[in-house]
C-alpha cells in the first residue's frame, strides 16, 4: 500500500509540474559499479593496466578546436534508439542532429546484420507502438522481396535495404546527420552537458547541443560525463557474436529438412546454455540449429575447442532463407570472455570470429541439407555487441518489474514481456507486458544527458529485455520527445513534466499503459 501511495503522490505532483527525483534502488546492481575518474593521471593509470602495464605515456599539448556545429538536440549513435530518439525529437520540433560512428544507419541492423526488431510476436503478443513499428513496416514496403520470420508474423528486414530506409527517415524528418563521426569526450559545465568532443576524417572538433541523447550501446557519453555506470565481469557477461549471411543454399530442401525436424526452444536448452522459461516457450517452433553441429563436431568436421578455453560454441538462430538462396542473419557463433570496451580484445574477437564462421560454414555444409554448396556472402561490418555498460539511473529496472508486469507513473511506452539473455527466455504469449519508466532513461550526476538503448538503467534479467532492438526504439522515442519536450518547457531532463511527454508520446502513436 505504501508503493501504491507513493505513486499517487508523485502523480498529483507530477499533474502540477513538479518532478521529484527517485532514488536508484538500494540492491546492488550486477557487476562492476564505476564512473570515469576526473584524474587525468588515474586515467592513464587505468589505461595502463589495460595495456599489460605499459609506462609511457604522452602529454598531449593543449589546443583549441572549432565549434563546428550547435543544435537542440544532440542524438549519439544512429541504432535503432537513436533513429528513434532523433526522428521524435524532431516530429516534436526540435533541431536535431544525428551522429554515427559507421558509414550508415541502422546501428546493429546494418552494421551486425540483426534483421528482426521484433521476432518474439508468436500469437498472444501485446506489442509497443510507435516508432519502431513505423520503420519496420516502411522497410517492408520499400522491399518488395522481403520475407517473414520462419515460425510467426514478424518481419524479417533486409540489412542493406534497410540502409536506404534509415536514410529516408532521416531526410524526411529534416534531421542533419553527420556518419564517420566518434564521440571521444563530453563538454561539461559542472554537472550541465554542454555537447561534446568528436573525431572524424575533417579533424577533432566540438559540437554545442542543448540537450545529448546518448543511444551509442555502450553508455559512451554517458561515462564521458561522469555518470555512474556499471559492467558485468567477463565471466558473467552475454557473449559476442559475428553475424554472417551465406549464399548458394538450395532453400527447398532445407525447407524440407526444417520441416521433417523441425527444432523448438526446448531445444536452446540441448546444450550449454540451459534456458530458464515460464514451460509455455519449449513447444513453440525455433528456427534454431545445434544438433547438426553435433554431429559435424563427432565427425570431425569441425574442432570440439573453439578457442579461449573453450567457452565458445557454435549453434544458434538463422532468421530468412530467400528463394534466391541466401541464408541471413546467421547468429551461430558465440565468444565469451572478451571485453567490448577493451580495444585489444574486440581485435582478437573480431578474428576469432571470422575463423570460428568457417567451422560453422563447414558444418551447414556437413550437416544441414540445402547448404551443402553454400559460401560465406558476406560478414557483418563489426562484431555484434550485447552486454557493455549500463548507467546507474535514477530508477534501475528489475526482473521483477520486466517479468512481473511493472507498471509506473512516468511510463514512456510499454514493452511486452520478453526476456532473452543470461540463460533466460520468456516470450510474451500470455499476452503480458511492462511499463518502462522515464528515471531508467535519467543519470541523477548529469544534467541535460538521457540515454536511450540497450544502456539504460537495471540488473541483468531487466537488461535481457531492454537490450532487444524494439525496446531500444522505445526508450529511443521517449527521450527524444522528453528532451524536445525539455527545450520547449525552458527546464532540464532531471525535471521535465512528465505529463507533457507523454501526451506528446501519445500523439506521435505511442501506447504509454
Amino acid at each position: 500500500m505504501s508503493d501504491i501511495k507513493e505513486q499517487i503522490e508523485r502523480m498529483m505532483k507530477l499533474k502540477a509540474g513538479i518532478r521529484n527525483k527517485v532514488q536508484a534502488k538500494k540492491t546492488r546492481p550486477e557487476g562492476d559499479i564505476s564512473k570515469r575518474d576526473s584524474s587525468a593521471l588515474r586515467r592513464i593509470q587505468n589505461l595502463r593496466n589495460q595495456f599489460n602495464g605499459v609506462d609511457k605515456s604522452y602529454l598531449e599539448p593543449a589546443k583549441s578546436i572549432p565549434i563546428i556545429d550547435s543544435c537542440d538536440v544532440l542524438v549519439v549513435g544512429a541504432g535503432p534508439a537513436g533513429l528513434s530518439a532523433a526522428v521524435a525529437a524532431a516530429r516534436a520540433g526540435a533541431d536535431t542532429m544525428l551522429i554515427e560512428r559507421f558509414g550508415c544507419f541502422g546501428g546493429v541492423i546494418s552494421t551486425v546484420g540483426m534483421e528482426t526488431l521484433g521476432w518474439y510476436r508468436y500469437e498472444g503478443t501485446q506489442d509497443c507502438s510507435g516508432i519502431g513499428i513505423e520503420m519496420e513496416k516502411m522497410a517492408a514496403r520499400m522491399n518488395p522481396n522481403s520475407v517473414k520470420f520462419a515460425f510467426n508474423d514478424s518481419e524479417c528486414l533486409d540489412a542493406e535495404m534497410f540502409k536506404i530506409v534509415a536514410d529516408q527517415l532521416v531526410n524526411e524528418n529534416g534531421i542533419r546527420p553527420l556518419l564517420h563521426t566518434f564521440v571521444v569526450d563530453a563538454i561539461m559545465e559542472g554537472k550541465i552537458i554542454k555537447g561534446v568532443v568528436v573525431e572524424c576524417k575533417s579533424g577533432r572538433m566540438a559540437i554545442e547541443a542543448k540537450r545529448v541523447i546518448d543511444c551509442s550501446g555502450d553508455a559512451d557519453v554517458a561515462y564521458f560525463a561522469g555518470a555512474q555506470i556499471r559492467q558485468n565481469k567477463k565471466k558473467d557477461a552475454m557473449g559476442m557474436t559475428p553475424v554472417f549471411n551465406t549464399s548458394g543454399v538450395n532453400s527447398i530442401k532445407f525447407k524440407k529438412h526444417i520441416q521433417k525436424f523441425p527444432a523448438t526452444y526446448a531445444d536452446w536448452s540441448d546444450g550449454e546454455w540451459k534456458q530458464e522459461t515460464t514451460g509455455k516457450e519449449n513447444g513453440l517452433k525455433s528456427p534454431y540449429l545445434s544438433k547438426e553441429f553435433k554431429k559435424a563436431q563427432i565427425d570431425g568436421v569441425i574442432p570440439t575447442n573453439l578457442g579461449r578455453e573453450g567457452q565458445n560454441t557454435i549453434g544458434g538462430t538463422w532468421s530468412g532463407i530467400t528463394d534466391a538462396g541466401e541464408a541471413t542473419n546467421l547468429n551461430l557463433v558465440h565468444l565469451k570472455g572478451f571485453d567490448p570496451l577493451n580495444v585489444r580484445d574486440l581485435t582478437q574477437a573480431e578474428m576469432l570470429g571470422r575463423k570460428n564462421t568457417l567451422h560453422a560454414l563447414a558444418g551447414l555444409q556437413h550437416a544441414v541439407p540445402g547448404f551443402e554448396l553454400a559460401k560465406i556472402r558476406n560478414f557483418g561490418m563489426t562484431i555484434g555487441v550485447r552486454d557493455s555498460r549500463k548507467i546507474i539511473g535514477e530508477y534501475n529496472l528489475t526482473r521483477k518489474d520486466v517479468l512481473g508486469q511493472g507498471r509506473f507513473i512516468d511510463s514512456i511506452g510499454i514493452f511486452p514481456e520478453f526476456v532473452d539473455g543470461y540463460n533466460i527466455l520468456v516470450l510474451p504469449t500470455s499476452g503480458r507486458y511492462f511499463h518502462v519508466p522515464y528515471r531508467c532513461m535519467v543519470s541523477p550526476d548529469v544534467s541535460n544527458l538521457l540515454v536511450a538503448g540497450r544502456c539504460v538503467s537495471g540488473d541483468n534479467t531487466s537488461h535481457a529485455a531492454m537490450r532487444n532492438m524494439m525496446a531500444c526504439c522505445v526508450t529511443g522515442q521517449g527521450a527524444g520527445v522528453a528532451a524536445a519536450i525539455s527545450i520547449r518547457e525552458k527546464t532540464s531532463t532531471n525535471n521535465v513534466n512528465i505529463i507533457k511527454v507523454q501526451e506528446e508520446l501519445k500523439n506521435q502513436g505511442v501506447r504509454i499503459k
